[in-house]
């Protein structure tokens, strides 16, 4: 059986139910995953993504309660004063998507909610707005699928929806780079375009395209159990390309050419060449670094069991990898090998015809 990703612990708990007469907004987005073209995509070369519909993450934003804004997660419930560290793009994006639209009262109100409640300040405030953000997924963090972009989407589709304005697509984005900036420092923008889009792309400088999908495309995915680190495994991939430049470039060429190809095939529906193009690009991946021996151990256990091919997707170093499969009764089947080679958890994916 495939396991269904836990709910993680910055992820949060069930919204309160809004009392009589309270505002609500509501928002949710969903996980992504790369295909093809991971690392190449930093230098400017196309990456191929899909959106991931059954990992999802939720936000609401209730108004009313105790003065000053809140979030309410299984990490951390209390003042956004005093939220940890890691909490950090969220409370950022919670700001200015508030700020965006249209509610700077709630926007501003967070530093109403300090701990430091002797102040004169906090005094002044107790009569204040209130607000609270609740925030559930289960999107693995930190697996390369998109986690905390999606998580930001969701609250900033809840913010917009709570003051009944119109979020079009690129404030959106906007709001979402703001908070993957301070999670990832330069982040491409494949996540944030991502989490968003309703079917498969082909991102490239910021550009976006659909990719049309001939054949349902029936994935296995397995988590390591391990984080990956998007910062760590591109910086190493450029401490690799500064020494050694010719080889290096080469690869990633061939990673871009490789994603570019990818589209014919995924437009056909030919499982075995797109299982073959997977399977190339995991061995380059490996050759630049990024992989691991787990992630290897769990792509090797996949194609013994007969997927026609399977890489690592994300940053790497951890993180997650995808199979291509003949039906969900075999995705069933490789999700076991995956699982006896050292996954934490397996699901069943399917990207559908579009």
């Amino acid at each position: 059986m495939s396991q269904t990703p836990r709910v993680e612990p910055h992820d949060v708990q069930a919204s309160p139910v809004s009392a009589a007469g309270a505002r609500r907004g509501v928002g949710a987005a969903h996980a992504k995953a790369i295909l093809f073209g991971e690392h190449a995509v930093v230098y400017g070369a196309p990456a191929i993504a899909i959106p991931v519909d059954s990992l999802t993450a939720e936000a609401t934003i209730d108004v009313g309660g105790p003065s000053g804004l809140r979030i309410a997660s299984s990490l951390y419930t209390g003042p956004v004063a005093g939220a940890p560290a890691r909490l950090t793009p969220v409370v950022t994006v919670i700001r200015a998507a508030l700020e965006r639209a249209g509610l700077p009262e709630l926007a501003r109100c967070e530093a109403n909610s300090s701990t430091a409640s002797n102040s004169s300040a906090a005094g002044a405030d107790a009569e204040g707005p209130g607000a609270t953000v609740t925030i559930a997924s289960s999107i693995p963090h930190e697996r390369g699928l998109g986690s905390s972009a999606a998580v930001a989407a969701a609250i900033a589709r809840a913010a917009f929806d709570l003051a009944g304005a119109e979020l079009d697509s690129e404030t959106l984005f906007d709001l979402i780079q703001t908070a993957e900036r301070v999670a990832h420092g330069t982040p491409s923008g494949i996540d944030a375009r991502t989490v968003a889009a309703t079917g498969a792309i082909r991102f490239n400088r910021g550009a976006v395209a659909p990719i049309r999908i001939g054949e349902p495309l029936i994935l296995a995915f397995a988590d390591t159990g391990h984080p990956g680190s998007t910062a760590q495994a591109v910086a190493s991939v450029q401490a690799l390309r500064a020494r050694e430049p010719a080889s290096t470039d080469a690869l990633l060429s061939r990673l871009a050419e490789i994603a570019e190809h990818s589209i014919d095939d995924l437009a056909s529906g030919d499982r075995a060449a797109i299982g073959a193009a997977m399977s190339e690009a995991h061995a380059i991946l490996h050759r630049v670094g990024v992989s691991s021996d787990r992630l290897d151990a769990i792509v090797a256990a996949a194609c013994d069991a007969g997927a026609t091919g399977a890489k690592l997707t994300g940053g790497g170093l951890g993180g997650c990898i995808i199979a291509v499969a003949d039906s969900d009764a075999h995705a069933e089947q490789i999700g076991v090998a995956m699982r006896g080679a050292g996954a934490e958890r397996t699901w069943t994916v399917e990207v559908p015809t579009a």
